[in-house]
């Protein structure tokens, strides 16, 4: 099908597209004839599942598809210029320069050994007429355009010392640095949180309106499409299947599959069919009944000068980061608590140090009435405390397969010695997160992002853990899927009694899944409490605000 969007020449122009990948059994086709434009200052959305084709229409567009993956027919044009035929030389000018990308994984998309700000002045210099000075200060300003706090000072950071939200924004500045005409961008707000997800929204608006850019927005967020796009394509197993304005296919879809897209969008709103958690207890019987308390738990980062060896060597000032200031909480068996803030407030740092990953510079963890960082509760630990990571692909080893991922920990632990028993194991795992237990004999390159993210819960539920640390579960999951895992969640705690600790940016999925919830900002807790008393009757101006940046559906036009 071919949507034409403006009487204008497109900026990109994509006709009946076909991706093949020659197989040893066969011939797998991931495109369908798949025709689309986008006109200047336009914004194209493209939905769908994971695995539908959104990411391979993307790479396609680009010229980096995976070998053995090849365009087989049909066309690519950037403006006028038909680009699909170029040979990579001639594809590497236009990357950078006059298409930009950003991937759906910030941690791969930059390089570790460099700082930010190196990465983002070698990427201006090399497109821009700019001399260094001139670069590092354009740097700062994509930097703070993107929504990082204190640009000037982190622009020497590197990608390490950033969390997961704010590698995406850096990724995005990277993208933009040299003013493209085409940005084709993959998933750019799954990390993020709702307020920053609004800034990063309003940069990419701004390209539009100030360039004249055209931006390929691939998003399994429905509640993104409707605050930024114009258009929207429905992708399914490779084919568009429904197309045409936002608001028109939002509020009238024709497709059942679009229907369905739209009704698994978790709300604010407690979806009136589902179970409500458990009341909450007061907070002193709350802290008596915990199965998980946190009391007083602060972290401190150095960032380099005095608080490193050659900065107290040559005199420097000591620069120390706090995390994590002073958070107190508690969870009860067999409930969740929700963590929500900004990216950068401190969540993920307080993950690992109760999942056991970083030790506290003060404070104390109890799980189960054991001290995690004692050796009576490392004992416990490796067992009944397991953590699903945020970043799937970076969380699982590029060259074990699935089943060596999955059964590493019933291994490493020795939960059983029979190989068979392991394989069966695996293969309920992987069957329980909607995954084919053939899944077992393949590598994590071979899934989609949602794909990976069910691998990890999977390896997660291996040890058949008491308490699991979630760190933002379903962050890269298609709103589905989302659904899916997030009702095999509750379906898991009711059947053996998990305790969870949440951490989502998506606030929808806290209100629906959570007991308790507790809002950081800058390291600290704001406010925590009743999942229901913290959302309809929030005490604090951030939490408000955060509450208000949620995409609503309703009010698209």
């Amino acid at each position: 099908m071919t949507e034409t969007s403006d009487v204008r020449t497109p900026v990109l122009s994509v006709r009946d597209l076909v991706v093949d990948f020659p197989l040893r059994r066969g011939n797998f086709r991931a495109l369908h004839g798949v025709s689309f434009d986008i006109a200047p200052g336009e914004v194209l959305g493209v939905v769908g599942e994971s695995g539908a084709g959104k990411s391979m229409t993307g790479a396609a567009v680009i010229g980096l598809l995976t070998p053995p993956g090849r365009i087989t027919s049909g066309e690519v044009y950037l403006q006028g210029q038909r680009i699909d035929q170029l040979p990579e030389a001639e594809m590497v000018k236009l990357r950078g320069k006059r298409i930009g990308m950003v991937m759906q994984d910030p941690l791969t998309s930059l390089n570790p050994l460099f700082t930010v700000g190196q990465q983002l002045i070698e990427t201006i210099r090399q497109h821009l007429p700019l001399n260094e000075a001139e670069a590092r200060a354009r740097a700062v300003s994509l930097l703070e355009e993107a929504g990082i706090p204190r640009a000037a000072e982190r622009i020497d950071s590197y990608p390490h010392q950033f969390s997961g939200g704010m590698r995406q924004r850096v990724v995005i500045a990277l993208a933009i640095a040299a003013d493209p005409e085409l940005v084709i961008a993959d998933e750019p707000t799954s990390a993020l949180d709702v307020s920053v997800q609004a800034q990063v929204i309003k940069v990419l608006k701004k390209l539009c309106e100030s360039r004249g850019a055209a931006i390929m927005l691939i998003t399994h967020d429905m509640g993104v499409i409707a605050q930024i796009a114009d258009r929207i394509l429905v992708m399914n197993a490779g084919r568009i299947v429904e197309s045409g304005p936002v608001g028109q296919v939002i509020r009238h879809p024709r497709e059942p599959y679009t229907i369905k897209l739209i009704d698994s969008i978790p709300t604010l709103n407690r979806d009136p069919g589902a179970p409500v958690p458990a009341e909450a207890a007061a907070p002193e019987a709350a802290a008596q009944d915990a199965y998980v308390r946190v009391e007083n738990l602060t972290r401190d980062f150095s960032l380099g000068g005095g608080g490193s060896f050659f900065g107290r060597l040559f005199g420097g000032e000591s620069r120390i980061f706090r995390a994590v200031n002073d958070v107190s909480f508690s969870i009860r068996r067999g409930e969740t608590y929700g963590l929500v803030g900004e990216s950068g407030s401190g969540k993920s740092t307080c993950a690992k140090m109760i999942a056991g990953l970083i030790p506290p510079s003060s404070g104390r963890i109890f799980v189960d009435g054991a001290d995690v960082w004692s050796a009576e509760g490392l004992a416990s630990r490796r067992r009944n405390v397991q953590m699903i990571f945020q970043d799937p692909y970076a969380s699982l080893n590029p060259r074990w397969k699935v089943g060596s991922i999955v059964a590493e920990p019933i291994r490493a632990l020795k939960l059983t010695s029979s190989r068979a028993e392991i394989e069966d194991r695996v293969a309920d795992l992987l069957r329980k997160v909607r995954l084919d237990p053939v899944a077992m004999r393949k590598y994590p390159h071979e899934f989609s992002g949602g794909q990976r993210q069910r691998i990890a819960i999977a390896r997660a539920l291996s040890t058949q853990p008491a308490f699991i640390v979630c760190d933002e579960p379903t962050s890269a999951l298609d709103v589905s899927v989302q659904a899916q895992v997030l009702d095999l969640m509750s379906g898991l705690q009711e059947e053996y009694g998990l305790t969870y600790l949440l951490i989502s940016h998506n606030l929808a999925v806290i209100r629906q899944m959570a007991n308790d919830v507790g809002v950081m900002r800058q390291g600290v807790l704001e406010e925590s409490g009743p999942v229901d008393e913290i959302f309809d009757h929030p005490k604090a101006e951030y939490t408000r605000m955060l509450l208000d940046a949620v995409p609503d559906l309703d009010k698209v036009a």
